[in-house]
């Protein structure tokens, strides 16, 4: 999708307050409103501008749009990167935007991209409840673990620009958590107004990329490399796990993508989740002609057409 530079849209620089923002948008508000306005495609810019100040306007939703950073100039077709909101503190969850608003908008802020539920404010004077989604290691859903999290608070500074606070917590993360999984901390979130209580903070939880594993659910997921021979003779392996190293019985006369199950050895839980071994046949490269010779006496010893059948 096309990226939409919102501060170009009003004509403000990025550094803009709050008071100059709404004053570009009421003057080409005017300009441009369907009542009025005799422009050609002046009803789509009034549409345009509206969803610019929806975002500039809200201290949250400038800090998400502007936390997007470097990725906005490359190029026209605009992705927001994976977990670009991690560690980003909001007091709102996005998800009941009234009106429709562009791809642009939703990809960023539409459409449920939290999952949490909205925190009651009102209700004697409650704090409002803040919703943030962080990062853990895998390893730490098969064991728990006590982690120090760093958040991202926006608000806006005695000048009146956008600006974000940061702190640090200490929270507990419970051995056989999932992914999309919220942890509650109390009275975590805003204070209360007239000694009401403080709002809670949720927690969403997400894992960090790893370089052997992908997650499903429970289920964990490794592609497991291995030589020709091991596949075609069988073999005993070590294989790692997030919870320690195991050995694994490679069947004689395996084939690539072959997927091996391990019950109960993916996250843990009530109904732990299982891990699926996908075998990935690796040929040994011929960097010499010793090794060279050895392949030349495969391609005679062995009668061997992996595309026979396929009428080539």
């Amino acid at each position: 999708m096309k990226f939409t530079d919102y501060y170009q849209v009003l004509g403000v620089e990025r550094d803009a307050t709050a008071a100059e923002i709404k004053t570009a948008y009421r003057k080409l508000a005017r300009k441009y409103h369907p009542d009025v306005s005799q422009e050609t495609g002046g009803e789509e810019k009034f549409k345009e501008i509206g969803e610019a100040y929806e975002v500039l306007k809200d201290t949250e939703k400038r800090a998400a749009y502007d936390q997007l950073g470097s990725q906005w100039q490359q190029g026209q077709d605009f992705r927001p990167p994976p977990d670009w909101d991690a560690g980003f503190e909001f007091s709102q969850d996005f998800q009941d935007q009234g009106p429709v608003y562009s791809d642009f908008f939703e990809s960023i802020f539409g459409r449920g991209r939290h999952g949490f539920e909205t925190g009651q404010s009102e209700f004697h004077g409650r704090g409002q409840d803040h919703h943030a989604r962080v990062l853990i290691g895998l390893e730490d859903a098969y064991n728990g673990a006590t982690r120090e999290i760093t958040l991202h608070a926006p608000e806006i500074d005695a000048s009146g620009r956008v600006s974000t606070r940061e702190r640090r917590l200490k929270v507990k993360i419970p051995k056989g958590v999932r992914e999309g999984q919220h942890i509650r901390l109390t009275a975590q979130g805003m204070p209360g107004i007239g000694g009401g209580s403080s709002g809670d903070l949720y927690l969403e939880i997400g894992f960090q990329s790893h370089n052997l594993y992908r997650v499903e659910g429970r289920d964990v997921f490794l592609e497991l490399p291995v030589t020709p021979w091991e596949a075609a003779l069988g073999t005993k392996l070590a294989l790692p796990t997030p919870a320690g190293q195991v050995s694994l019985n490679i069947p004689e006369g395996s084939q690539s993508g072959r997927k091996m199950r391990l019950k109960g050895r993916g996250i843990p839980g009530t109904h732990a989740g299982d891990m699926f071994v996908i075998l990935r046949i690796v040929l040994p490269e011929a960097k010499t002609e010793s090794d060279r010779a050895l392949y030349r006496q495969m391609q005679t010893q062995f009668d061997f057409n992996p595309r026979a059948g396929m009428g080539v």
